[in-house]
């Protein structure tokens, strides 16, 4: 059996004026016949108020639950999203600063210059490749009539034949892509 809402919130320590906007914002849920259960609306109120901005209730020290030292051991975990399809204030707030720690870290390597922006290194390396794509295509030009010589056959022929082996390994080249995560 439930209770009315100005009986919960004199039993919260709070205005029923804040019950009634808990309720409407769906923050606290009421029985079927309109009353509130008191257990579980404060679950729902503990779960959904941010605990730094939390008032200590009036409700005595027998029925208040057991206060968390605030100590965290070991590695930080996000808990489940609850049933209902929500996350609680402090889940929210633990995946927030969760992430802003994430994003300090990178600005920090950034910053010692051990992290390289995507599309830098994707130019960079483009440009490395076009360098070297240029000196094989000019390569059989420049280098062809001294391997003519030294073979006793003519220079043109010497041309056309290192420059057709030099493209089809350049294509098979050219099939090669670099991926970047």
């Amino acid at each position: 059996m439930g209770v009315s809402v100005r009986e919960y919130a004199r039993r919260r320590g709070v205005s029923h004026v804040a019950v009634l906007k808990a309720i409407k914002a769906g923050r606290i849920s009421r029985e079927p016949d309109g009353t509130i259960e008191p257990e579980t609306a404060d679950a729902q109120w503990d779960a959904g108020t941010d605990p730094a901005k939390r008032r200590p209730s009036k409700r005595t020290a027998a029925e208040a639950p057991p206060e968390d030292s605030g100590a965290v051991s070991g590695p930080v975990t996000v808990e489940p999203v609850a049933q209902t399809g929500g996350a609680t204030f402090t889940q929210a707030r633990t995946a927030h600063e969760i992430a802003k720690a994430q994003r300090a870290r990178i600005q920090v390597q950034r910053l010692k210059e051990e992290v390289v922006d995507k599309a830098r290194a994707t130019a960079v390396v483009f440009r490395l490749a076009r360098q070297e794509r240029d000196a094989w295509v000019n390569w059989p030009s420049r280098v062809a009539a001294l391997m003519a010589s030294e073979l006793g056959v003519e220079a043109h022929a010497m041309q056309k034949v290192l420059e057709t082996h030099v493209r089809a390994h350049l294509s098979e080249l050219a099939d090669v892509r670099p991926e970047f995560r």
